[in-house]
């Protein structure tokens, strides 16, 4: 996550992700599921500027204020979405969360511009709450390290400490656990998110509902020793998403745009967390640019061409 300091205006780049691999290994006594994914960040980002406001009157703590506007393209139907800038967005309830346990008394004045499509399974909500962390905790002059701030991110979502890290990672547990996978070389997507928003509580209890939930878990012993090798030829092969199925049953757009992506010479492909985004690994950034262009004339809602962040 890349930080500019601006006089008292501090500024970060909040990536998505994509998951390679996303396994269900079980299901945790409070509801939550195990789970075992490898999880890349990418180029696609919104942008985040925090500001440390003044302290609130009798000892209170100050305010919380955010103003968010996207920045889709016009045609998209996210462009007229509302975005949420109460308690429902995740970086308000980061900041409160984070005054709390500090007992900061400094507020924030916080801007963010959305260019992670929403319920699209990038994790921009989890992004956006973690770049939130990490600029109070600095303009707040808090100057906690990682291992703090990421209990705290555990507690607001499954992905927020993987977005804590630079880099690749294999995340395990809720989410929490994670763990960064150093030297892999750069890859590069094309993601469409399709003009549907699926919800991850939804997915999940189709996930539940589906024979093949008893299934035995795929394990990522055998992608992980391709990494280390750096055979990235074969990522076609051992992509996996355990939620696909399930989300395949809630939109019929996750088998349309499968078969799109079959007609083409991608290394892989497969959908993204919970959905409803889906990408492709592509050979190098002309070859993902090339295939871009095409699917942008197939109405299949909007089209990225991006890569890995290291």
């Amino acid at each position: 996550m890349n930080l500019r300091t601006h006089d008292v205006m501090r500024t970060a780049r909040a990536p998505a992700k994509l998951n390679l691999f996303l396994e269900i290994t079980g299901r945790r006594g409070d509801g939550f599921h195990e789970l075992e994914s490898l999880m890349v960040p990418i180029r696609l980002a919104d942008t985040l500027t925090l500001a440390a406001t003044s302290a609130g009157v009798d000892g209170q703590s100050g305010d919380i204020r955010l103003e968010a506007h996207s920045c889709f393209p016009l045609r998209s139907t996210q462009q007229s979405a509302a975005l949420p800038t109460d308690a429902n967005n995740l970086v308000v309830r980061a900041l409160r969360l984070l005054q709390q346990r500090s007992d900061c008394r400094f507020g924030a004045s916080v801007a963010l511009a959305k260019r992670i499509p929403v319920a699209a399974g990038l994790g921009g909500g989890s992004s956006d709450a973690a770049a939130a962390l990490r600029l109070a905790n600095r303009a707040w002059r808090l100057d906690w390290p990682v291992e703090p701030l990421a209990e705290l991110a555990a507690e607001l979502g499954s992905d927020v400490p993987f977005f804590l890290s630079n880099g690749p990672a294999v995340c395990r547990g809720r989410g929490e656990r994670v763990e960064p996978v150093r030297g892999l070389p750069a890859l590069h997507f094309v993601i469409v998110k399709p003009p549907v928003d699926l919800s991850t509580s939804d997915v999940y209890r189709a996930h539940d509902a589906r024979p093949e939930s008893a299934l035995g878990a795929r394990r990522l012993d055998a992608p992980l020793a391709e990494l280390a090798s750096a055979r990235w030829n074969g990522v076609g092969h051992w992509l996996h998403n355990r939620l696909q199925a399930a989300a395949a049953s809630l939109t019929p757009w996750v088998h349309r745009i499968r078969s799109v992506f079959d007609e083409f010479d991608f290394v892989g492909h497969q959908l993204s967390g919970s959905g409803s985004a889906y990408f492709g690994v592509c050979r190098h950034a002309r070859h993902a640019r090339r295939l871009a262009s095409i699917l942008r004339t197939r109405q299949l809602g909007l089209v990225y061409a991006t890569r890995s962040c290291q």
